[in-house]
């Protein structure tokens, strides 16, 4: 008889606090991806850099909105390293900003620290850092 290997159980990353940040997460992809798309479609000449920001924006909020509900220890992993480079690129651009408007004729997602999206874009990638470096070594999920 062929004994079934049991797989080992992923860590979960959305209990809790972590279910909110998934759910703030799905709303930043559904926020910076449409408008994006939409000014990249109707005006991608007059900002070609901010409109491509904030579509790189929805791509890492995606990434990680993904790996947060996928769990596991390599998803925690790849969250927290995107998460980072999300905050690098928050304050980045979020700086640029304030320091040369004209760089930007109109704005991205992170542009002045996401002041455009209630400052989101800042605080979120805090959260999930924190919430992220927390889960580390929680019980797994039961199966």
């Amino acid at each position: 008889m062929a004994t079934a290997q049991r797989k080992p159980a992923r860590t979960r990353l959305i209990g809790g606090p972590g279910l909110l940040l998934v759910w703030l997460y799905g709303v930043m992809v559904v926020g910076a991806v449409s408008r994006s798309v939409y000014q990249i479609a109707t005006e991608f000449d007059r900002a070609p850099l901010a409109y491509t920001l904030s579509a790189v924006a929805g791509v890492v909020y995606g990434f990680i909105t993904y790996t947060l509900v996928r769990g596991g220890e390599t998803a925690r992993r790849a969250a927290l390293v995107c998460c980072a480079a999300e905050l690098v690129g928050v304050l980045t651009v979020g700086t640029w900003t304030l320091v040369e408007p004209s760089a930007f004729p109109d704005a991205t997602v992170w542009s002045d620290y996401g002041m455009g999206y209630l400052f989101i874009p800042v605080l979120l990638p805090l959260s999930a850092v924190y919430w992220l470096r927390r889960s580390r070594g929680q019980q797994p999920e039961a199966s």
